[in-house]
């Protein structure tokens, strides 16, 4: 006898009034219904597949759950909890030893474990109510772990999930197969997800997608027009639910896990940020410096298949530490430099501090650690050449020491990082050039693309050849743009500009 049939979760919770059974039920033990005394035998059919569920059929059927010993539901709930650890075991296991990248350390893996328990939890809860099954909402789990972790995780997940929940189901294969389904479908549809109004869009096309499928399973199990209709309907709102619950719980996911999303990111961006409303007062040079370098770093990440709305933020805040001294930054001034009356050491002291003042001022406005770690790994160990070589020029007899003229690092960890890195150091290089033309623009960012790579500061990041030429290309066409030249209009007194 099949474990379905024994599972009395299966029963009255699972069945209604006027129901088309999809598998045989038996009878697990003798029992008797009070009302007009009718005895059942074990292993009694009480419904045949196909056959629709009547009054009496109903009571039979909750006479049986009311008779289930309660140490076997609890014997039942730890079972359910050692197939949950044993199906978390074996996915922590496959990620170590074939997807290592896809979960970075324990905090991660946490989360992953938590959605995936309160999935678990949530399932139950459905399958003892009244609830029909179908109405897991298996696709929110996957939304979330799409948009907290990723998108390759969350396939894998959904696979596992959907067994444990066709398992808590009472075996139901279908229940499985649409939480696959319901899953896959809402992976897809928040990829790249940067509005909230976009995830109540994928609870629709999760829903449609759970709609054709129980049309499906209906047509292929002859059920009538009304029973398959009424489970697609279900699957409908299974869908629009699971959305609602991701647009509620995805914030408190991401503050208890510090973790941070594209929907995040794109409020995060928006210029009226006080850090930012602040820059644009006392370091405009700054503030457009740092546009440019958003619009650089966005377009190079987008080429190489990285996090390009987090390479934008992240660009709008990386100087946030030259508000403090904005005045001995080049693009701030107006007049004469402020370093003309200080020594080398100290001018490359206050240049080289604006990076641990951008750290400071991100965690005292509590952005997300990775925009904070971009804003520390965006100068890497690089050289503050301009005063180092001054102090050569200008030390004879002592010697001059480069560590001493080196921003603190660590170099950039991540290829977001290294975009930033890479788009700093060309804007910046592209305001000196006297003949911005097209050639000039084009050697410039070569150079300075090199000289980083030969300095070691692209060493611990991911990025490769074909990635720099790719991110050289991308820099050249937007400089190129931004420094166009223009035509000359004659010199006509009565033509009016």
């Amino acid at each position: 006898m099949a474990v379905a049939e024994w599972d009395t979760s299966l029963f009255k919770t699972e069945f209604h009034e006027g129901d088309i059974v999809l598998k045989s039920i038996y009878a697990p033990f003798d029992f008797k219904i009070k009302g007009d005394i009718v005895e059942v035998k074990k292993n009694e059919l009480i419904l045949n597949k196909g056959e629709r569920v009547s009054k009496d059929h109903m009571a039979k059927l909750e006479a049986i759950e009311q008779r289930e010993p309660y140490p076997l539901k609890v014997v039942a709930f730890f079972g359910i909890a050692l197939i949950v650890v044993l199906f978390m075991l074996l996915l922590v296991i496959y990620i170590e030893f074939y997807e290592p990248d896809l979960i970075v350390g324990n905090k991660e893996l946490m989360l992953l474990a938590s959605i995936c328990i309160l999935m678990t939890i949530a399932a139950k809860f459905i399958v003892i109510s009244p609830w029909p099954s179908n109405l897991i909402p298996a696709s929110a789990a996957s939304m979330l772990i799409a948009l907290l972790l990723n998108n390759r995780l969350a396939i894998i997940t959904t696979c596992f999930l959907s067994i444990i929940i066709g398992m808590i189901s009472g075996g139901r294969l279908d229940i499985a197969a649409a939480s696959v389904v319901g899953g896959m479908v809402g992976i897809f549809a928040v990829r790249d997800a940067r509005r909230r109004s976009q995830l109540i869009t994928a609870g629709f096309v999760v829903g449609l997608a759970n709609m054709a499928y129980f049309i499906g399973i209906g047509l292929i199990n002859s059920l009538d027009f009304h029973t398959y209709m009424t489970e697609a309907f279900i699957g409908l709102a299974n869908g629009v639910m699971s959305a609602i619950i991701v647009t509620g719980v995805l914030p408190i996911f991401e503050i208890a896990s510090k973790t941070i999303t594209n929907i995040s990111l794109l409020e995060i961006a928006d210029l009226n940020h006080p850090i930012l409303k602040e820059m644009v007062i006392k370091a405009p040079g700054t503030y457009h410096h740092s546009l440019v370098v958003g619009n650089l770093a966005e377009a190079a990440c987008e080429t190489i298949g990285a996090n390009a709305l987090l390479a934008r933020v992240s660009a709008y805040f990386h100087d946030i530490g030259k508000i403090e001294k904005a005045e001995y930054f080049s693009e701030n001034q107006t007049g004469e430099s402020m370093h003309d009356k200080l020594s080398p050491t100290m001018s490359s002291l206050i240049i080289t501090n604006h990076v641990k003042n951008g750290v400071e001022l991100a965690e005292r406005y509590g952005l997300n650690k990775k925009i904070v770690d971009i804003i520390r790994q965006h100068h890497g160990t690089g050289l503050v050449f301009y005063f180092f070589k001054r102090a050569l020029e200008k030390t004879e007899d002592e010697e001059v020491f480069e560590d001493g003229f080196r921003y603190p690092g660590p170099k950039p960890q991540t290829k977001e990082a290294a975009c930033v890195l890479l788009a700093d150091s060309v804007e910046a290089a592209s305001r000196m050039l006297d003949d911005p033309t097209p050639s000039s623009i084009q050697g410039l960012v070569k150079k300075v693309i090199n000289n980083k790579f030969i300095d070691a500061q692209l060493d611990e990041c991911e990025l490769t050849l074909k990635d720099l030429e790719r991110i050289a290309e991308v820099f050249t066409h937007i400089l190129t743009g931004i420094y166009h030249s223009r035509v000359e209009y004659p010199d006509d007194t009565k033509m009016k500009t």
